[in-house]
């Protein structure tokens, strides 16, 4: 009985997933720049053959400079090397001058998804994965890009940012072949045929796991993450960068919560790096911790990690935030660990995090606070028009969906803005009527734009298809 409920456990989590459980794998728990950027770099220093790099972004600064140099050095030495960048990663943190200078020394770089007249909406989907794969026997998948941030300087008084990897070795690391070389596909012409191994690399240890391989519009990770959060029994910690659950996940972690399932939830705190998605975090808040979710804010300069460990044996690190850009939008990468070795050393790691962070929690008038009743303060910045805006627009939703559907998620803390969203629907109402021109010129500039990509697309389809 018990190895039949574990063979429909395991054909749910591939089927949720879409990816099998590789079994036969060492995996290293790697905390920090500290940890993950030495091994890397000694990595592509040991490579003979080939080196495949995906990161959403790469800066020109010191420590992207270290990279670049290691790179060109192993190209220099005849390693074949193959690099694909983020076009909205870059922006801003890497100039062309950069990427010229690695093409001219040798290393092939692709850039994914750069603006096209043809795909008004294309930018939405953004290549966000971090992978590093050395000779086909090493992988690395991880949260962390490349860059000062991650790293810090004591000396300068920038902090490192708090953040978590792994290194993979065993037949696994074909798995994250095969997704750097679906990447390496969607950014050009695909990767000749002796540039993947047919049999995967010897068994390395006893863990297994799997790879999953987020594509625009296959949201598996999304599936999984709901299948993990209905089967937690005891346990399910989650450490994320950009939390703006859906209201699906959010009726998942507190159906848990209400179950008895000690759920917590790690987020940025003061030290967030992008302030908009800190006041989204923020606005579902209430939601979590009316079902008895416990949330936290980290104490330090940013906390990057996107992590889970549900129960003690089951662990997921990678590159997926816990909102719908990551789940749907995104090409995101992510191992999910099933062995208690590992989770153990997850859930020690998640207790040291929780000891550098404050709890949040609801006050006798059902105010969000911080622990001891302390009002949260207001940033410079984080309490902005753009801020306050992404807060509204998620409340604004929900109280939309709470009309549109006969049952309420969010109960009280959905009702709350119920009046709010009222107000603000017939306030735009009058401007739709005296002023249909402030709506229509806008949605008729974008709906031409998109007309012309459709047709330009049609026509590249109908040029394209052979003759019967």
């Amino acid at each position: 009985m018990a190895s039949e409920l574990r063979f429909l456990a395991d054909q749910a989590f591939s089927r949720t997933a879409g990816a099998p459980l590789v079994e036969g794998n060492a995996v290293r728990l790697l905390c920090d720049a500290c940890e993950n950027y030495p091994a890397w770099l000694d990595a592509i220093a040991a490579a003979t053959r080939q080196i495949h790099f995906e990161t959403y972004i790469l800066h020109d600064d010191p420590v992207g400079e270290r990279f670049a140099s290691a790179l060109l050095q192993r190209a220099k030495a005849g390693v074949t090397v193959r690099l694909v960048y983020d076009w909205v990663g870059a922006l801003g943190n890497t100039g062309r001058r950069f990427w010229r200078r690695l093409r001219e020394g040798g290393v092939e770089v692709r850039c994914y998804n750069p603006p096209r007249l043809d795909e008004p909406l294309g930018w939405l989907s953004r290549d966000h994965r971090k992978c590093l794969m050395v000779d086909e026997q090493v992988a690395f998948v991880t949260g962390l890009c490349v860059g000062r941030h991650w790293e810090g300087n004591e000396k300068g008084g920038l902090m490192p940012w708090r953040d978590t990897g792994v290194e993979v070795r065993g037949p696994a690391v074909a798995d994250v072949a095969r997704a750097f070389a679906d990447s390496w596909a969607a950014c050009g012409p695909p990767l000749p045929d002796d540039a993947l191994s047919a049999e995967p690399p010897p068994a390395a240890g006893d863990v297994s796991l799997r790879v999953v391989a987020g594509t625009p519009g296959t949201s598996g990770l999304f599936r999984l993450d709901q299948l993990v959060a209905a089967l937690a029994r005891r346990t399910l910690w989650l450490t994320d960068a950009y939390y703006a659950g859906t209201s699906g996940y959010v009726q998942s972690l507190r159906a848990a919560a209400q179950d008895g399932v000690d759920v917590r939830l790690l987020v940025p705190g003061r030290g967030s790096d992008i302030r908009v998605v800190q006041a989204v975090s923020r606005a579902g808040y209430r939601a979590l911790l009316e079902a008895g979710v416990r949330v936290f804010e980290w104490n330090g300069p940013m906390i990057h990690a996107k992590t889970a460990v549900a129960d003690g044996r089951w662990a997921r690190v990678g590159s997926t935030n816990l909102n719908v850009a990551s789940w749907i939008g995104n090409r995101e990468l992510d191992v999910v660990v099933e062995d208690e070795g590992f989770a153990r050393q997850m859930e020690e790691q998640y207790e040291k995090d929780i000891g550098g962070s404050t709890e949040i929690v609801l006050s006798q008038r059902r105010r969000v606070r911080y622990a001891g009743d302390i009002r949260m303060p207001r940033r410079r910045g984080a309490g902005g028009s753009a801020s306050r805006a992404a807060a509204g627009a998620l409340r604004f939703g929900n109280a939309i969906g709470a009309v549109l559907s006969p049952r309420k998620l969010h109960g009280a803390a959905e009702r709350r803005v119920l009046l709010p969203a009222a107000l603000a629907l017939m306030a735009l109402a009058p401007i739709a009527i005296l002023w249909p021109q402030a709506l229509a010129w806008p949605l008729g500039i974008f709906a031409l734009w998109m007309g012309l990509a459709l047709l330009v697309r049609a026509l590249r389809v109908t040029r394209s298809r052979p003759p019967a």
